[in-house]
C-alpha cells in the first residue's frame, strides 16, 4: 500500500524508479517541480540559501487583525501583492459581542485603505477561495493557516505565522535553507468509496511519527496522478500539512486544465512535470488501489486504521486508544471508548463533511449519493454538511445532491471552518464525532478538559462517513455499503457573479484616505524590550506530552474572538494544559516590568534576591540593570498543528523569553517564537537539568546571539549554587538573530 525509501531515488521520465547512468544527485535535483518554483521565486542569488517572495497572500478573520498591526506599526504604507482577508473562522458573530464584526470591518476598511481584497463571512472559506481564485500554475502563495496548501493546482503554497507574512506586506523575503525534495510516487486507482481523506490518513500515519518529510517539500509524480479528478488530489493535498512538510507541489495535467477552464481561469493553468531525469531526496510509493476507508482515531491524524481494522479488533484498538488519550489527556477525565461497542458494533454520535478538506464539491455530491433515499434516524445520531464555498453551495441546489441530503435528515450549512477548530457542532460529553475535516486534536471538538468535558474526534472521508450515516451512527465502510453505481458523476459548474456581486477586489488600487474601522476590542501591541545582557528565566510550565500542539498553547474555538487583543487573548495561554501557567508568567512579567521602570525588582518578588544572590555567588558582576527577567516553558516537542503566531506571541505579552525544547514539531511554530523576539532554545533528549518553578540563569546570551554561538551556557538556580548545562539555538540566519536581539519583528523595523 505505501513504502518508504530508505534513501534517494532517481524518477525517468515521471513514471519509473530508477538509477541512470550519466547524471548526478545534484544535476538532477534541480529537475524537480519543486526546484524549478523556487528557483523562479528566489532574490538571494544562491539556491541553497533562498530568500523568496511570493505572489500573494492570504489570512483569515483569526489572524489578520494581528498582522495588519503588526504591519502597520512597522511602517505598512500599501499592499505591494495581492492579499485575501476572508473570513470563514470568526464567522458566526455568536461569542463576544460585537468583536467578531469588528473584526470584520477592520478587514474591509484595511482592504480598502491598502489595495487588498475582503470575502465576507459565509462565502468561501479561506483554501476554496484560494482554490477558485488565486491559485496558478508555478506561482507561489503564503497564507497564514496551517494549510494553506494548493499544491494539486501547481501552485506551491506555504502555510506560515503572521510575522512571515508582515515581512511579504514590507517588501521583505521568505528565508530558507532550501528543503529537500520528496516525491510521492502515486500507481494505481482508488476502489470505489475510497476517497481523498483515506489516502491521506493512510500517507500520514505512515510518516509522520519518523519525521520523513518534516519540513520538506511533498512532489507527487507518477501513473497513479492521472487516475486522479482535481478535487480527489485537493482533498489528498491539503491534508500534506498534517505530515509536518512545508509545502506540496503536484505534476499538473489536462485534468487541471480543466479545473482552471471551468472557473474562467484557463491562462493560469501550465503544464508542470519533472523533467526527464530527476532526482528525489526520499520517496513514498502509494499504490491507490491498496488503500482501504480510513479512520485516524483520537487525537492525532497520524493514529491510523483502517476502518474494517477497527470493527474487527474493536476493544483491543478501543483500548489502545484509551492508553494514548491517558497522555493527550494529562488524566484530567476520565475518558473511555467502552460504551461505544453496542451488540458488538462501534457507534458514533455525530458526522460532520466540512472546510477546506471536507467541503468540496466531489465529496459531498458522493456523500449525497450514499445517502440517497436513507434515513439517518431520529436518535443522538446528527450530520451537518459544510460546502467549502456559496458557488459549490448553489451547484449542490441546481444538481439535486442537496435535496438529497435535506430529505435524508442532514443539515447544510454555510461556508465555515468552525468544525475544524472547536466553534461549531460541539458534540455532546463524551460524544464521538466523525469527521471529514483537518484535525482532531484534543479540545479542537470544543471539549473543555478543565470543567471535565470531553468528547473525541475520529477523522474519515466523506464517503464513509455518509454510509456509518446511513446506518444511524454504525461505524461503516463505504466500500461496504456502495453498490455498483451508486456513486455518479456530477459536471460541475462554477458561478463566477456570486463573488462578483459580494466580494470586494481594490485591484491593487489603495485608498489612503480610508478610516480603519477599530471595535472596541481591537488592541495595539504592547511594547516589548530588546534582549538583555543576560537573562535570569523562570520555568513556568513542563510538559512532557510526545508532541504539543498549537491548540494546547493557545486555545482555539470561542477564544478566538479575542486574537485582535493580544494581552485579552493571553488570558488563555495553556488554559486547558497547565492552568497555572498565566498567574505564574504575570508574576516574572512584574519583575520585569519593574527593572524597566527602574525599580528593584526585589520591590515586587521576595524570591528574587535570594535567587540573585546564589547567581552573583558565580557571576559577581550580575545586577538588575544588566539582566532582564522573563518565564520560559519546557516542551519535548512543542508547535504541532495550526500556524497561528498566538501561540508564541501570548507567551511573548506575559513575559516570556525562550521555549526550551528537544524539538520543535514545525518549522512555522520556531519562526513564531523568533519573530516574537523569543529564543527557540534546543536541549538533548534526555536532559532536564531543571523542574517547573525553578529559575534559570542565561549569562552573556546577547552576545552569544550576535556571535553566533553553537553552544549556550546556561545554569539551573539551586539553593547550595548553579548547576551548569548547555543549550542550542540551530540554524538562525542574520535576520532572525538581529529580530531576537531587538526583541520582536516589530521592534526590528522600527529600527
Amino acid at each position: 500500500m505505501i513504502k518508504l525509501s530508505d534513501t534517494g531515488m532517481f524518477l525517468l521520465n515521471g513514471t519509473k524508479l530508477d538509477t541512470p547512468a550519466g547524471m548526478s544527485k545534484e544535476e538532477a535535483a534541480k529537475n524537480t517541480i519543486a526546484y524549478r518554483i523556487l528557483k523562479e521565486h528566489n532574490t538571494s542569488g544562491s539556491m541553497e540559501q533562498l530568500q523568496i517572495k511570493f505572489d500573494k497572500l492570504t489570512s483569515h478573520d483569526i489572524t489578520f487583525v494581528g498582522i495588519i498591526q503588526t504591519a502597520r506599526a512597522s511602517g505598512l504604507e500599501k499592499f505591494p501583492i495581492p492579499y485575501v482577508l476572508t473570513n470563514c473562522h470568526n464567522s458566526l458573530c455568536a461569542v463576544g459581542g460585537t468583536i467578531n464584526e469588528d473584526d470584520h470591518m477592520f478587514g474591509l476598511t484595511c482592504a480598502k485603505k491598502y489595495g487588498g481584497v475582503y470575502v465576507p463571512p459565509h462565502q468561501a472559506v479561506i483554501h476554496q477561495f484560494a482554490r477558485e481564485m488565486l491559485s496558478g500554475a508555478g506561482r507561489m502563495i503564503l497564507g497564514s493557516d496551517s494549510h494553506t496548501r494548493y499544491g494539486a493546482l501547481g501552485t506551491m503554497a506555504m502555510g506560515e505565522g503572521g510575522p512571515e507574512l508582515v515581512k511579504q506586506l514590507l517588501g521583505r523575503t521568505y528565508d530558507i535553507k532550501r528543503p529537500e525534495v520528496v516525491a510521492v510516487y502515486l500507481t494505481g486507482e482508488p476502489k470505489p468509496g475510497v476517497g481523498p481523506q483515506d489516502v491521506a490518513i493512510a500517507i500520514i500515519g505512515a510518516v509522520f511519527a519518523n519525521g520523513y518529510v518534516k519540513n520538506k517539500v511533498m512532489e507527487f509524480v507518477g501513473p497513479g496522478v492521472a487516475n486522479l479528478s482535481a478535487d480527489f488530489r485537493i482533498g489528498i493535498d491539503v491534508m500534506t500539512t498534517e505530515t509536518t512538510c512545508l509545502s506540496s507541489i503536484w505534476q499538473t495535467d489536462e485534468t487541471i486544465r480543466e479545473f482552471y477552464a471551468i472557473h474562467g481561469r484557463e491562462e493560469d493553468y501550465s503544464c508542470l512535470e519533472p523533467g526527464e531525469t530527476a532526482y528525489y531526496d526520499g520517496v513514498i510509493e502509494v499504490d491507490l488501489s491498496g488503500i482501504d476507508p480510513m479512520i485516524a482515531m483520537p487525537f492525532h491524524p497520524s493514529n491510523a486504521y483502517t476502518i474494517d481494522e477497527v470493527n474487527a479488533n474493536l476493544k483491543d484498538i478501543l483500548n489502545e486508544v484509551e492508553k494514548r488519550a491517558l497522555v493527550s489527556l494529562d488524566g484530567q477525565v476520565e475518558y473511555s471508548l467502552q460504551d461505544k461497542i453496542r451488540d458488538g458494533k462501534f457507534c458514533v454520535e455525530q458526522g460532520i463533511i466540512a472546510g477546506c478538506a471536507g467541503g468540496g464539491f466531489e465529496n459531498i455530491c458522493a456523500a449525497a449519493d450514499i445517502l440517497n433515499g436513507a434515513s439517518i434516524g431520529d436518535s443522538a445520531f446528527t450530520l451537518s454538511v459544510y460546502p467549502a464555498s456559496t458557488p459549490i453551495y448553489m451547484e449542490l441546489i441546481k444538481n439535486g445532491c442537496a435535496a438529497k441530503l435535506l430529505e435524508t435528515g442532514a443539515i447544510l450549512k454555510t461556508a465555515f471552518c468552525g468544525p475544524c477548530f472547536g466553534a461549531g457542532d460541539t458534540p455532546a460529553n463524551n460524544a464521538f464525532s466523525i469527521r471529514h475535516s483537518t484535525r482532531n486534536f484534543p479540545n479542537r471538538e470544543g471539549s473543555k478538559l478543565q470543567n471535565k468535558q470531553i468528547a473525541s474526534v475520529a477523522l474519515m472521508d466523506a464517503r464513509s462517513i455518509a454510509a456509518t450515516a446511513a446506518n444511524r451512527g454504525i461505524l461503516t465502510s463505504a466500500v461496504k455499503q456502495i453498490e455498483a453505481n451508486t456513486l455518479q458523476k456530477y459536471k460541475y459548474h462554477f458561478d463566477a457573479t456570486i463573488y462578483a456581486n459580494r466580494v470586494f477586489d481594490s485591484h491593487g488600487k489603495a485608498e489612503p484616505d480610508t478610516e480603519i474601522h477599530f471595535g472596541p476590542n481591537i488592541k495595539d501591541w504592547p511594547k516589548m524590550e530588546p534582549l538583555p545582557e543576560n537573562l535570569v528565566l523562570k520555568v513556568v510550565s513542563e510538559i512532557h506530552d510526545p508532541v504539543t500542539t498549537t491548540d494546547e498553547l493557545i486555545p482555539s474555538g470561542e477564544t478566538s474572538s479575542y486574537r485582535s487583543n493580544p494581552l485579552g487573548l493571553a488570558e488563555f495561554t495553556l488554559s486547558r494544559k497547565d492552568p497555572a501557567y498565566v498567574g505564574l508568567a504575570k508574576e516574572v512579567r512584574a519583575i520585569e516590568e519593574a527593572r524597566v521602570s527602574g525599580a528593584h525588582p526585589c520591590e515586587v518578588s521576595a524570591e528574587i534576591k535570594p535567587v540573585m544572590t546564589v547567581i552573583r555567588q558565580q557571576f559577581p558582576e550580575a545586577s538588575h540593570e544588566n539582566c532582564g527577567f522573563g518565564s520560559t516553558i519546557f516542551a519535548v516537542k512543542p508547535g504541532d498543528g495550526s500556524a497561528r503566531e498566538q501561540a508564541a506571541s501570548c507567551q511573548k505579552v506575559l513575559g516570556g523569553w525562550a521555549n526550551i525544547a528537544n524539538e520543535y514539531a514545525t518549522k512555522r511554530y520556531r519562526s513564531n517564537l523568533i519573530n516574537w523576539g523569543m529564543l527557540p532554545f534546543v536541549i538533548g533528549e534526555g536532559e532536564l537539568p531543571f523542574s517547573n518553578k525553578q529559575y534559570l540563569f542565561v549569562p552573556d546570551i546577547r552576545r552569544a546571539v550576535s556571535e553566533k554561538r553553537e553552544e549556550i551556557r546556561a545554569y539551573a538556580v539551586e539553593q547550595d549554587g548553579l548547576k551548569e548545562f548547555t543549550l542550542k539555538l540551530g540554524d538562525l540566519t542574520d535576520t532572525e538573530r538581529e529580530i531576537i536581539l531587538k526583541g520582536c519583528l516589530i521592534n526590528y523595523y522600527r529600527g
